[in-house]
């Protein structure tokens, strides 16, 4: 929470992070921030007191958070990487192609899909009637759990769950490992090692952080679910829910040279 913030601050009140870049970075630091306030402070309150309950309106309410967030996250991880392509192998081009007015579209476009989108899968799970057990056998209010506990037919909501997760991971997944693999080969043409093995790593560790968010969603929502995959279920979720809003500060930002400068000068400011 203290590093996404952080980098929501310095993007918002320094101007020499008024870039593309930095725009979608905001972007993103404000998804982590929002997904960690929507399933932890629940689960903390749980561990501290023990009350694991939640109405049904608040599980669905938390469920629809957790998943238009995360749908705007698989597509704005998407543009941010198109971002980085047109900047490293089109770089003339650049300015041109990706102004403010493309860079707020890309963004609104993520954010509306995203809420829009999970808005419809909203819809069709309000409409199931809950009349068994009532344990949810998982940290937060996941989908699949949810569906389980249901006494009403629940063959066509899951099968517009795979459609849906398919659709908002698989597209931007795609495009993901297409521009990083143009990136890596425009890499490869730098004549010099050192700033071959710096760009490298740079982009080495996004996609590995990329892979990580985009790798678990689909192995929970998108592969076919087999038992193995299903008792993993929690242990993926913690992959995407916890660990790559704790990885994207430190992977994406803090470590850049421009974040390091523009945090001095908001420091000196604020001292």
């Amino acid at each position: 929470m203290a590093g996404n913030i952080l980098i929501i601050v310095l993007v918002i009140s320094e101007p020499q992070l008024h870039t593309p870049m930095y725009f979608f970075l905001g972007n993103l630091s404000c998804l982590d921030s929002c997904t960690v306030c929507t399933i932890l402070p629940k689960m903390l309150a749980y561990f501290l007191t023990g009350d694991g309950t939640i109405p049904l309106w608040g599980c669905i309410a938390q469920f629809y958070s957790f998943a238009s967030l995360t749908a705007t996250q698989c597509y704005l991880l998407a543009m941010m990487s198109y971002d980085r392509y047109l900047a490293i192998c089109k770089p003339l081009h650049y300015a041109c192609l990706m102004n403010t007015k493309r860079c707020i579209h890309l963004a609104a476009g993520s954010w509306i899909n995203g809420f829009i989108g999970m808005s419809v899968f909203v819809m069709l799970i309000s409409r199931l009637v809950f009349c068994g057990p009532k344990d949810i056998d998982h940290f937060f209010c996941e989908i699949t759990q949810i569906v389980k506990l249901s006494c009403s037919e629940t063959k066509t909501i899951e099968l517009v769950l795979t459609v849906f997760s398919s659709i908002f991971t698989l597209p931007p997944f795609i495009l993901t490992v297409t521009s990083y693999i143009f990136i890596l080969k425009n890499i490869m043409r730098i004549p010099s090692t050192t700033g071959k093995k710096k760009a490298f790593s740079t982009c080495s560790s996004h996609l590995i952080v990329v892979s990580i968010f985009y790798g678990t969603l689909m192995l929970v929502y998108v592969v076919p679910r087999t038992e193995k995959l299903r008792a993993l279920n929690k242990v993926f979720a913690v992959f995407y829910t916890v660990l790559t809003p704790l990885l994207n500060p430190m992977i994406y930002s803090l470590r850049n040279r421009e974040m390091k400068e523009a945090l001095r000068k908001f420091l000196k400011k604020c001292i």
